[in-house]
């Protein structure tokens, strides 16, 4: 989840069961410290706690179904009065283990020195290694006034009947609130390995495969029409060679006569052509880092049981790809100025900073936001010198390196040349930007299923794990956004509109604008419990930072692959 963890009071000792013991107690609650915890209990704040690795689980049964949490609520609301949840039953689920050298071996991350790795062979007891971690909150009266001498893990004067369907504890002002554990240790089957199965059970799989199949129906529709062009290309120079009446091959060059005629303006220069260059620099080393990343997800190396490794692996992807991001946008730039390569420099240099910048920018403002309201969300100002350093020690040099490289390579040779004045676009019948903004739909399509369980594993705290359905939606994404762009691409040039370099971009690009809207939507109507501007500002600032991400990726995958096309088309042309 992100946020820094704190350790908790609860002492539990292996394999030893314990009941009724004292944790601590409050003074009265004053006035401010009541309305807090009312106001917690109405936003619904979840305590999460984790022992070994593990967050603590909690079972409730609604209408015959068992349904699992994650944490527990700190208290809950019945006929307006606040009720708060202050004895916890603990339950662990542990497994002896037989070998006492797997130990070594099976220790994760911050699990690995909770296991006795020295077994003595002579000493009878057995090891035990922890397979769950079950939690059930309960509201009990406590007597404050009994335990006004106790100490911290001293047993409770009175015993304490736990039962999580009804509620005693109300909250009330000047009024003590005493808290309460106990632990229980069972023996379980679950080995090792199996233990994320309870948090990772397989739900809606039925849905990941409609979505998979939806965006093949959209695939398969667009390759038709990209089949389709491809043959009427290709069948232009038969009927050259068959030398056709000569009836057919005057309808053959009316019908194709579109893009023959702006042959000498097809490959002129964008406007802003550094500024593209940069973006498609910036689009390929985020491509590639998603596909690097939800590849190496998809074959568990990245499991949800190793905190922190997906965010640590994106950002070293990242890094790393600093030098396709030079690479490519210098070897465009060079091939935009036909193969000048004054200003590779400046072209690297921004292709290094203008995607960080765009994320720094965005990051930093919220970080403000969350330092005003001393949130634990708050990045800690050592880490924000740690990120700056990355940027300017390894990003940055590595994109320079990739620019040198594309500065050396040959440019891409353009097969037509273009000529001193351009052509003038014929009046179209409605404007070319309506079908560019409407072209973001179809990858959209592909998407809109998959994004729901992304929307809720990171707003709702819900683990997300089905990266091999993340990493075919991806591979659909990009051949989608391929597609597309090609078309709209063939589709400008065949009314002789040449200025296909920025419109092929937002072509795929687009489909930015539709998540965009998409996660405005969700905030509407599933994060309903958000409170304040200050959340909702939170959200709709990494909701833009994910999707200028998301617009330089996709943007990219239409104008190589229209670059790629329309390159194809031409050198197959044999002028007369």
């Amino acid at each position: 989840m992100g946020d820094r963890i704190e350790n908790s009071p609860y002492r539990f000792k292996m394999y030893t069961n314990e009941s009724e013991i004292f944790l601590c107690h409050t003074g009265p609650l004053s006035g401010d410290q009541f309305n807090l915890l009312k106001k917690r209990i109405d936003e619904m704040y979840q305590v999460n706690l984790i022992l070994d690795n593990l967050p603590a689980i909690r079972y409730t049964k609604k209408e015959g179904f068992v349904l699992r949490w994650t944490g527990y609520p700190v208290g809950i609301k019945v006929k307006d009065v606040y009720y708060v949840f202050n004895h916890l039953k603990f339950k662990v689920l542990v497994h002896k283990y037989e070998e006492p050298n797997v130990a070594r071996v099976m220790g994760t991350g911050d699990g690995a020195e909770v296991i006795p790795t020295v077994a003595k062979s002579d000493s009878d007891v057995p090891g035990y290694i922890i397979v769950g971690f079950e939690v059930i909150p309960c509201s009990f009266m406590h007597n404050a006034d009994s335990v006004k001498k106790s100490k911290m893990y001293e047993k409770y004067p009175a015993p304490i009947k736990c039962d999580p369907t009804t509620v005693a504890m109300p909250v009330n002002e000047k009024q003590p609130i005493v808290f309460t554990y106990e632990v229980e240790f069972e023996e379980s089957d679950i080995k090792w390995p199996s233990r994320w199965d309870a948090y990772l059970k397989m739900e809606g799989s039925k849905v990941h495969w409609f979505s998979i199949l939806n965006s093949l129906m959209v695939i398969t529709f667009l390759a038709g029409i990209v089949l389709v062009i491809f043959l009427r290309t290709v069948r232009r120079d038969l009927t050259r060679y068959e030398e056709l009446d000569k009836e057919a091959q005057a309808q053959m060059n009316e019908e194709l006569s579109g893009w023959k005629l702006v042959v000498g303006d097809v490959f002129r220069a964008p406007s802003n052509a550094s500024l593209l260059c940069i973006m498609v620099g910036d689009g390929v080393q985020i491509l590639g880092m998603a596909v690097v990343t939800i590849l190496f997800a998809a074959l568990g190396f990245m499991s949800p049981a190793s905190r922190g490794t997906l965010i640590t692996g994106m950002l070293f992807f990242y890094m790393i790809l600093g030098i396709a991001a030079g690479y490519v946008a210098v070897r465009l730039w060079r091939t935009i100025g036909c193969g000048d390569h004054k200003g590779w420099v400046s072209v690297s240099w921004k292709v290094a900073c203008f995607f960080p910048g765009i994320a720094f920018l965005i990051l930093t403002t919220l970080n403000f936001l969350l330092w005003g309201s001393h949130s634990t969300g708050a990045i800690p100002f050592s880490l924000f010198v740690i990120l700056l350093l990355l940027w300017f020690c390894i990003s940055v040099p590595l994109t320079l390196i990739g620019g040198y490289l594309g500065a050396k390579a040959p440019h891409i040779e353009y097969p037509v040349r273009t000529n001193q004045i351009p052509r003038e676009i014929p009046a179209q019948k409605y404007p070319s930007w309506l079908l560019v903004l409407g072209a973001g739909t179809l990858p959209f399509g592909t998407l809109f299923i998959e994004l729901f369980f992304i929307m809720s594993s990171i707003w709702m705290g819900r683990v997300y794990y089905v990266f091999g359905f993340l990493f075919i939606v991806l591979i659909l994404l990009v051949v989608v956004c391929a597609e597309v762009s090609l078309v709209l691409t063939y589709m400008h040039l065949c009314v002789e509109d040449w200025k296909w370099w920025w419109k092929s971009f937002f072509a795929s690009g687009s489909v930015a604008i539709y998540i965009f809207l998409y996660s405005i939507n969700y905030l509407v109507f599933d994060l309903k419990s958000l409170s304040g501007p200050v959340s909702a500002t939170l959200y709709l600032g990494y909701s833009l930072f994910m999707v200028v991400a998301i617009m330089l990726a996709t943007g990219t995958v239409g104008f190589l692959s229209s670059f790629w096309f329309v390159h194809y088309l031409f050198s197959s042309v044999k002028l007369d």
